[in-house]
């Protein structure tokens, strides 16, 4: 297993993250037995955020009760506050939740727009005053759009940058690596299986081990699902003809657009789950599952003739998709499904 050392932040850890988004959708209980499986199965770099609901306080209850020293783990959480009245009660309530006196890396989350110094927003002199109170160690930002990730690695004030990034990755995207490798800048790589759409974890993990200072955070609910991150703790795949051919494949069926599930589309105006109904066209083909054929499906994709193309979806989007269009076109697809006239 390699380990990866986060560019001048000089954090080390081994290259298979722990990404808790998802363990808010299980009880504490679940989520405490997980975690601590993931840290005695060798995962070392939890990453989570104060908006995704009870994740700091699980993650809190695994290791901030004396089951592991603070210095045997690194968390990184972030913040979607945007003035710094919100951004010191975030920071209190993560340190809070977290059942710590620091996090390793702070970052501001999903940026439409790199914070500087004296620009204004107070938004970085946070940050600044964070770190000398000792309560945060290293400064970092998430972002979904390529060009605000470039500026962060560009503008030496982040010490990582947090992108997707997945084997479906652009020649864009493997140059955002490749300039934070230059900067000396971390990177954590979220969504590395494109938020479901890819299914060969192990084609996934060759893809990112490819690249140095690339920390992968996987997002992980289920026991099983960590056991197979875990066993590659010995069994560590890597890139070669055969995954390098499949990849290969795997792009040129997802080639065009197609959507994330990242959600920050929504809401919607007339309550259409754009985030996953803009996906039901490849999830039936790539994870196909007769629960996607359920009434609670059917109705949910039946919302889209609700779609009247308000628009208010579109400059949320970073991937600037043409949502409307997309929806109506996984929903006549569905239709072909539900009809019999192609199977799942």
């Amino acid at each position: 297993m390699k380990t990866i050392r986060l560019g001048r932040t000089g954090i080390e850890a081994v290259q298979n993250g722990f990404g808790a988004l998802p363990v808010q959708r299980v009880s504490v209980e679940d989520a405490v037995k997980i975690l601590r499986r993931a840290y005695d199965g060798g995962m070392r770099f939890f990453d989570t955020a104060r908006a995704y609901s009870d994740s700091e306080i699980k993650l809190g209850e695994a290791f901030g009760t004396g089951y592991v020293s603070r210095d045997a783990i690194i968390i990184a959480t972030k913040t979607a506050a945007k003035t710094p009245e919100d951004f010191r009660r975030d920071l209190d309530t993560s340190l809070t939740n977290l059942k710590t006196d620091h996090i390793d890396i702070y970052q501001f989350h999903l940026m439409n727009t790199c914070y500087r110094p004296g620009d204004g927003s107070g938004m970085y002199e946070c940050m600044l005053q964070a770190r000398e109170q000792g309560l945060i160690r290293h400064i970092g930002g998430t972002a979904h759009k390529i060009g605000v990730a470039k500026e962060l690695a560009e503008s030496g004030l982040y010490e990582t940058v947090q992108y997707p990034i997945s084997y479906l990755a652009d020649a864009q995207e493997i140059e955002l690596i490749r300039l934070c490798q230059k900067n000396d800048v971390g990177v954590i790589c979220m969504k590395g299986l494109a938020g479901g759409l890819i299914t060969d974890s192990r084609a996934a993990m060759a893809f990112i081990g490819q690249f140095d200072g690339v920390m992968p955070i996987w997002g992980i609910q289920r026991m099983s699902e960590l056991e197979e991150w875990l066993s590659y703790m010995t069994d560590t795949p890597e890139m070669n003809e055969e995954i390098r051919a499949f990849i290969d494949s795997e792009r040129q069926e997802l080639s065009g657009e197609f959507c994330r599930g990242c959600g920050y589309c929504m809401p919607c105006t007339v309550g259409i789950r754009i985030n996953q109904c803009n996906r039901m066209s490849l999830m039936l083909r790539r994870a196909p599952s007769a629960g996607w054929l359920s009434d609670e499906w059917q109705t949910e994709m039946a919302r889209i003739d609700a779609c009247i193309s308000c628009g208010a979806c579109l400059p949320k989007c970073p991937y600037e998709l043409d949502i409307p269009a997309l929806l109506k076109r996984n929903l006549a697809d569905y239709r072909e499904v539900l009809a019999g006239n192609r199977s799942v």
